[in-house]
């Protein structure tokens, strides 16, 4: 990670979209709960969350768009996604979600893990414009096609939404599908590039502003060249 979980600052709030492992993890909570001022979880999921020694106060648990208020004229609102859920033997005992985070003139979505379904236009139709779509572009796979978006599919999901920018997530960080690491966002480039796509790539952790956005896309090429030599 580009940051360890206990060097964090103390955090407003951390949003979770479900309760895969590779999402919400055991040791990492443990690290970053007693400076998080608020959990914002799907229905179903603060039960682990106060069994991990969360307090309730902390915990706030939203169904499909509900919303609550954050300090700083912030909102946040739970919205559908196509996904599942899961821990151990246990699956879809709890939701899922995207999230709409609004602060005063800034207005963000949040894909979390989705995949492709007719749900975007409605989103924005209740909530957007935006001037960011973060939306899951890797990990995926002909038998996985409901529930993790491909690049293509991503561009079509952007392509629903009034969003200013694209921001990809969910690829180059857990090896979880049989595409190479540097796939994803290859794609992306070569649709955002035939579409016209306001795309944005940065490395993990990196800060940016709405008045400063990355105006490299390639960063990661370096990786792919060592990649493909091992």
């Amino acid at each position: 990670p580009p940051i360890l979980a206990e060097d964090l600052p103390d955090l407003e709030a951390v949003i979770y979209s479900h309760d895969h492992y590779d999402h919400l993890d055991y040791e990492t909570v443990l690290k970053i709960k007693d400076k998080t001022k608020f959990f914002y979880v799907p229905l179903g999921v603060a039960a682990t969350l106060l069994k991990w020694g969360v307090q309730q106060t902390q915990i706030r648990e939203l169904s499909w768009w509900d919303q609550a208020n954050q300090e700083y004229d912030i909102t946040i609102t739970a919205t559908p996604a196509r996904h599942f859920s899961g821990r151990l033997l246990s699956q879809n005992n709890t939701f899922w979600a995207s999230w709409v985070i609004k602060w005063g003139n800034e207005n963000v979505y949040f894909g979390g893990d989705t995949g492709i379904f007719d749900g975007f236009e409605e989103i924005d139709e209740k909530l957007g414009p935006f001037d960011m779509a973060i939306l899951p572009v890797g990990a995926y796979n002909d038998a996985w096609h409901d529930i993790h978006m491909n690049p293509e599919e991503a561009a079509k999901a952007f392509g629903q939404m009034r969003a200013e920018k694209l921001l990809p997530i969910h690829w180059g960080t857990f090896d979880l599908a049989l595409h190479s690491w540097y796939e994803p966002i290859q794609d992306l480039i070569k649709y955002s590039e035939k579409q016209n796509l306001p795309l944005i790539t940065l490395p993990q952790g990196r800060w940016f502003s709405k008045s400063d956005y990355p105006k490299d896309v390639y960063w990661w090429k370096p990786y792919s060249k060592e990649l493909s030599q091992k």
